[in-house]
């Protein structure tokens, strides 16, 4: 009787489990949330230990101790020691705090205002520059980083070469212009600035016209519209917008590093290389873990701010007819200044980057000093000026390009299918406490900064017996794996949710297989979205800088991160045309993935 009673007792358990393992969502739910927790937080949990021990090199020459110690006194600099707390912690801060600040506001005001004028006014040519004006978002922002110094170059600072403007119009840009927190500001603000139009301008396309209309009748004047109506229905995607573009200018690694060597201009990023390159990889650490709970604070207030967004919705039924504003006389001016803005930052970059690949001299751009050896010229011809053979026949050029495409694809076939099933099973168990967790935890790296997150698995490489795996392929797939999946996944989500649970079921009464379900059935259904999943990660590591740069040994270069090589020994003419040659590929993918999925930046905005 007692061991009836004991059975009983087992059955219902027993039947759970069975049930609960026999779903395919809960044992991919479970598999992720393992692997997961690994990838992000454990590494985690090392760098917030390295925060407090004393690493080899300058931290022991200094400190005295026996490495692996625990110590406070990377906290004691930074914080404690005034003049060294403010060179290395403080000003960086503050430097990183305006430029995020003003990077949000100028694309805020650049975006919006073009994406008003091309939603809600007669402006000509919307087409054309709607196309265009998304361009400089699709090119990586180091690339207009370097856009500036070709063009604005000052022959007083930065090794005195001279820039475009100065060569051909005798004009010497003052250094504030050229190095600095000003030139970061504008970078980053017109890189984000398309990111801008695209939401903005989607609300405003969307955005019940009847409003506007209700108020013209009651006699209101455009600017009160503007001010009483429009504004307060986008200003939830205005805050969003900000805070991310905020949060992406605080991160930013590459634009400082260009546009703030030459003046030592440090940020928080580039500030935090330079202290884990000099031996004090503690307050690397430090800093690290602070643009970290930064992050995260920001996108949290952003979240905050979208949830706030429900109460701005409206729930009449949208005008079919959008009153848009005629414009008169400053048509044609206004539309003449939007293309020559949107054709400077757009096209003359890469006429720049042609241009600046094939002088000799820097800053002389007559036909007598250009030449292709950049490009093709062999070792032998130009023996005399000690450069290497042009990047189309350089050896070390095309392993640098065949590292990074062959990344590039391996982080793509990786990361794409686990954010699709990650999708498919957070979908499925929607709700339940697995489903939040994992989706928790694949968001969770886009919190961090590309260069902190890159500090978390450096403090991994170089301890305890994963000492192998710095500088290792292996490294980087697993670090861009983890760093970019937050993309596929929210892909994979988004897809899945667009398809009834009604459909996989009908197969599953028919005794259809789980693989031969999302084989035959999910995957054809929502073949565009799933595919992005996979194609985005490409175009993400073909592009990335900071992630690898702390990462990546000579010499086993990237393409990208042979840059700042070529720009620190001189051979700038070198990495223009590298700069144009990762320019063209990022676009031949874009192309692919809009030719693939049916995808456009600026499909729906234009007009």
């Amino acid at each position: 009787m007692k061991d009836t009673r004991q059975d009983l007792r087992r059955e219902p358990l027993y039947f759970r489990a069975k049930a609960f393992f026999s779903k395919p969502a809960n044992l991919i739910l479970l598999f992720f949330l393992a692997v997961l927790a690994a990838l992000s937080l454990a590494p985690m949990v090392t760098m917030l230990t390295n925060m407090f021990k004393v690493h080899a090199g300058t931290e022991r020459k200094l400190l005295r101790l026996k490495v692996g110690s625990l110590t406070l006194n990377h906290f004691e600099m930074l914080f404690r020691d005034y003049e060294w707390g403010k060179a290395n912690f403080w000003i960086p801060l503050f430097n990183s705090l305006i430029v995020a600040c003003g990077a949000g506001l100028l694309g805020i005001l650049i975006g919006g205002t073009v994406a008003w004028f091309v939603t809600r006014s007669d402006l000509k040519c919307k087409k054309f520059i709607s196309a265009v004006f998304v361009f400089p978002y699709m090119m990586p922002a180091w690339t207009l980083a370097l856009f500036w110094t070709n063009m604005f170059q000052n022959s007083k600072v930065g090794g005195g070469v001279v820039g475009m403007v100065e060569s051909l119009l005798g004009v010497c840009m003052p250094e504030w212009f050229v190095f600095g927190l000003f030139p970061m500001i504008v970078v980053i603000g017109l890189h984000y600035s398309p990111f801008a139009y695209l939401l903005i301008g989607g609300i405003l396309k969307n955005m019940d016209a009847t409003l506007e209309e209700s108020a013209t009748i009651l006699k209101a004047s455009r600017f009160t519209i503007i001010r009483r109506v429009t504004v307060p229905i986008i200003m939830p995607a205005v805050l969003s917008t900000f805070l991310l573009i905020f949060s992406s200018g605080f991160a930013s690694y590459t634009v400082p590093v260009f546009l703030g060597s030459a003046t030592r201009t440090f940020t928080l990023s580039t500030k935090m290389r330079a202290l884990i390159q000099a031996g004090y990889e503690g307050q690397g650490y430090i800093i690290a873990f602070i643009s970290i709970l930064l992050g995260t604070l920001i996108l949290g207030i952003n979240q905050y701010f979208t949830g706030k967004r429900k109460s701005f919705t409206t729930v009449t039924g949208k005008s079919g007819q959008v009153s848009l504003v005629r414009l008169k006389r400053a048509n044609w001016p206004i539309s003449a200044l939007l293309i020559f803005l949107t054709l400077f930052f757009a096209i003359m970059p890469l006429v720049s980057f042609a241009l600046e690949s094939v002088i000799r001299q820097p800053g002389n751009y007559s036909l007598s000093n250009m030449t292709l050896n950049f490009w093709i010229g062999t070792e032998a011809s130009q023996f005399e000026t000690g450069m290497p053979s042009g990047i189309l026949i350089n050896s070390t050029m095309w392993a640098g390009l065949a590292r990074q495409v062959g990344l590039a694809l391996a982080v793509s076939m990786v990361v794409g299918t686990c954010g699709m099933l990650i999708g498919y099973a957070c979908v499925r168990r929607r709700g339940s406490f697995l489903s939040r967790a994992v989706e928790n935890l694949a968001f969770f790296p886009y919190l961090m900064p590309a260069m902190a997150f890159g500090t978390i698995y450096l403090a991994v490489a170089t301890s305890g017996g994963f000492k192998w795996m710095y500088g290792s392929f292996f490294l980087l797939g697993l670090v861009a794996g983890v760093k970019f999946l937050p993309f596929a996944s929210r892909s994979g989500v988004n897809s899945m949710m667009q398809i009834s649970p009604e459909i996989e079921e009908a197969a599953t009464i028919f005794g259809v297989p789980w693989v031969t379900r999302m084989a035959r059935i999910l995957f054809p259904i929502q073949k565009s979205a799933i595919i992005s999943g996979y194609l985005l990660p490409v175009i993400n590591v073909m592009r990335e800088v900071a992630l690898f740069t702390l990462l990546v040994p000579y010499p086993r270069y990237l393409l990208t991160t042979m840059l700042f090589s070529f720009n620190e020994t001189g051979y700038s003419q070198y990495g223009s045309a590298v700069t144009l040659l990762i320019i063209m590929i990022i676009i031949g993918i874009n192309s692919l993935v809009n030719k693939l999925t049916g995808a456009s930046f600026d499909k729906g905005i234009g007009g």
